[in-house]
């Protein structure tokens, strides 16, 4: 086990978020989002677990997006949800992004 078990906890985190976020506020950007990101965090974790080619790329981007919407929110809101949300994508910035640069 390498890399596809963190892209899958993430994967379960991020599309379970969403849809707790939607059952809690009605929020359908939450649903989308969360399912997107974990899709592509599922995707890549897949490719990573079958040596397909682009599976680091996809969980990188993974936490691009996440980053990239939750970091700003964390950063102006300070509350719970945007933080952790935060902290799973510096993670996923983190583990994915040396493992590809190691790739080049």
């Amino acid at each position: 086990m390498g890399l596809e078990l963190p892209s899958y906890i993430l994967a379960a985190l991020t599309a379970g978020g969403g849809a707790l976020g939607y059952a809690r506020t009605r929020s359908k950007p939450s649903l989308i989002a969360g399912t997107a990101v974990g899709l592509l965090y599922g995707l890549g974790g897949y490719r990573i677990s079958n040596n397909a080619p682009y599976g680091i790329e996809l969980s990188l981007l993974a936490s691009i997006v996440l980053g990239g919407s939750a970091i700003p929110r964390a950063i102006r809101l300070q509350k719970p949800v945007p933080i952790m949300l935060s902290l799973f994508a510096a993670y996923g910035l983190f583990t994915f992004g040396d493992a590809f640069r190691r790739t080049l």
